[in-house]
């Protein structure tokens, strides 16, 4: 198991660390609620994050015009990723471990549990910080930092649209 960081510079900047502190790269919002992004590793190479359709319920990874991965919330709250990293296709399902905790999951095929995501409200900052944990499956593979940032990116959207629900529900009484 490997843990990593992931620290936000702000609402729009967030920072991967792996746990000796070295940097693995960073994930960079356009604007401010935005699901647009660049997530950018380590060695510079760069990738879009983009919604796509005409509500934008579809996010994609993209490097240049190619579609690495793609997610979307299902109806029951989970996130279904799809991926072509690598050039071999993975499905994962991004979903809540603990509503109490506030922990998310990556899970692959058979359920099997690949990373555990621990969110940390900083209320000085009004933003929150990460901890990742991973499995020994999920560290074999050969995409996993920018895997990391894409998860890291599936979290923000998840809470950006439970607390969109939460509003509305709140506004509509």
């Amino acid at each position: 198991m490997a843990a990593y960081r992931i620290l936000a510079n702000g609402t729009r900047d967030f920072e991967l660390l792996a746990a000796d502190g070295t940097a693995l790269g960073a994930l960079h919002y356009s604007e401010w609620f935005s699901f647009k992004a660049v997530a950018t590793l380590a060695d510079g190479s760069a990738f879009q994050l983009e919604p796509k359709g005409f509500w934008g319920t579809t996010i994609e990874l993209k490097d240049h015009d190619k579609v690495l991965l793609n997610f979307k919330m299902n109806w029951d709250g989970n996130i279904i990723l799809k991926s072509k990293l690598n050039d071999s296709s993975h499905a994962f399902v991004f979903k809540t471990k603990s509503m109490l905790k506030s922990e998310y999951v990556l899970r692959g095929r058979n359920e099997q549990e690949l990373l555990v995501v621990k969110p940390d409200f900083e209320w000085s900052k009004f933003n929150y910080n990460y901890t990742f944990t991973t499995t020994e499956e999920f560290e074999a593979s050969d995409s996993k930092a920018l895997l990391l940032l894409t998860v890291l990116h599936c979290a923000n959207y998840y809470m950006t649209m439970m607390s969109s629900a939460v509003t509305t529900m709140i506004a509509a009484t």
